[in-house]
């Protein structure tokens, strides 16, 4: 028998991913709202971590590549798959001297949780009020949306994934960052 909880994180995991796989009239726009430009400068933000000194800016990147993930709450299963995908390719990624970043409304210690649980490597961001996802256009109303943002090692913009299949996202993003990387 399903317990209470667990049907009510598949109810809401089911209805984030048939919102997510929406069409929207224009590029720039997405369910969560205005998402950056590409090419220009990403947005700034800082956030608590459950990792390092327990605050993690956009601009402790510089010099690196950095996949910013959205997504909307720890340990339902979309979620899960994703982080785990990006865990498992992680060694690609700093081999290409890229950092992966996951950023959802959940607080520090359910991120703590979640990434002993999980095993991940790479910072969970809390952003419990929203103000980061909504500065990329992935907040909708109490939790983010599955979006990803590829930016260069000088912080400006380079991709924006708004349609995200977990299972098969990192290695998207993968094939997407090699690109971006063999064209500078």
């Amino acid at each position: 028998m399903v317990s209470r909880r667990s049907l009510i994180s598949i109810l809401f995991a089911t209805c984030l991913v048939v919102i997510n796989w929406l069409n929207f009239p224009s590029p720039a726009q997405a369910l969560g709202g205005k998402l950056p430009i590409i090419n220009q400068a990403a947005p700034e933000f800082t956030l608590p971590t459950n990792t390092g000194n327990g605050k993690v800016s956009l601009t402790d990147f510089r010099g690196q590549w950095v996949v910013l993930y959205f997504y909307p709450k720890d340990f339902t299963s979309g979620c899960t798959i994703e982080a785990r995908r990006f865990q498992q390719d992680l060694p690609t990624y700093m081999g290409k001297n890229t950092q992966i970043i996951g950023i959802s409304a959940d607080d520090v210690d359910s991120h703590a949780e979640f990434c002993d649980s999980e095993g991940l490597k790479f910072p969970l961001l809390a952003d419990t009020k929203g103000e980061v996802s909504k500065a990329y256009g992935s907040w909708i109303g109490f939790v983010s949306m599955r979006h990803t943002f590829i930016i260069d090692p000088q912080g400006i913009l380079r991709e924006t994934f708004v349609k995200v299949n977990p299972t098969i996202h990192s290695q998207e993003v993968l094939a997407k960052l090699t690109k971006l990387q063999s064209a500078v």
